[in-house]
């Protein structure tokens, strides 16, 4: 199995100009429809919005938000202009990996990311609708790189970032790396995620911008699991206690440090 240095190193030379190339293959425009932002239902159960944020993220957009909604998860400031944003109402603990703790306390155990906060309906919780629907996000210029780069993800090794089904993949090209198993060239690909505004025409400056949204955020996430793999330490949460490591160690759901 490739290494986690050896696959940033190939996200690190990844080629821009070829990305934005495959961008324009599939091509795309945002509609609006508000999709990728809001909770989903699956198999009759609903599933609240998980899109995944850097701990410098969280920050950028505790500076950015000044009108959060009311029904933002527990510690949220409200609708009042320019109230400074707790670290809750931007973040919660991934829920992947938690577990159900007794009675009502909700969950606990330890988990390795935070994912944007969502309001009471499991939508993003900096998501908004206009009266006919049309979404936006309150946050555009602050939002993170998973938004930034939806509905694309760049799969280094043959596997894809867990975004939704893969409806279309444009090879990148093979590498100089080799699978340290197999010895084969390992190839690069763009994946395109489900979402309506796929298939529509794209300017090239928007694909451009695009692809080197995604090469930094494919070199981000590879720097995150690498910072967290060498700083973790087992927690052993207390019942109903919830850890979340990121690459700057291990937190509360407040995101004070542990």
């Amino acid at each position: 199995m490739e290494s986690l240095e050896a696959e940033l190193e190939r996200a690190r030379d990844l080629d821009v100009a070829a990305l934005a190339d495959a961008v324009e293959a599939v091509g795309f425009e945002c509609t609006r429809c508000g999709a990728c932002c809001k909770g989903h239902t699956v198999d009759g159960e609903r599933e609240d919005h998980t899109a995944t944020v850097f701990p410098d993220e969280v920050r950028d957009l505790q500076a950015a938000a000044t009108d959060l909604p009311e029904d933002v998860g527990e510690g949220a400031a409200g609708n009042v202009p320019d109230a400074p944003r707790e670290w809750r109402d931007v973040a919660r603990p991934m829920p992947f990996g938690l577990r159900e703790g007794e009675a009502e306390a909700g969950p606990e155990g330890e988990t390795f990311e935070w994912a944007l906060a969502t309001d009471g309906c499991g939508d993003c919780a900096f998501y908004a609708e206009d009266g006919d629907g049309t979404g936006a996000c309150t946050v555009h210029g602050a939002r993170p790189l998973i938004c930034r780069t939806y509905p694309f993800s760049v799969a280094l090794t043959g596997t894809s970032q867990p975004m939704g089904e893969v409806v279309d993949r444009v090879p990148l090209g093979a590498s100089d790396a080799a699978d340290p198993e197999t010895g084969e060239r390992l190839e690069r690909a763009l994946h395109a995620h489900e979402c309506e505004g796929l298939g529509r025409d794209i300017d090239r400056a928007d694909a451009e911008e695009l692809a080197a949204a995604l090469k930094e955020r494919a070199v981000r996430e590879l720097e995150e699991a690498i910072a967290v793999r060498d700083g973790y330490e087992p927690a052993d949460p207390d019942p109903g206690e919830v850890v979340v490591h990121d690459s700057e160690g291990a937190k509360r759901p407040d995101g004070s440090p542990r």
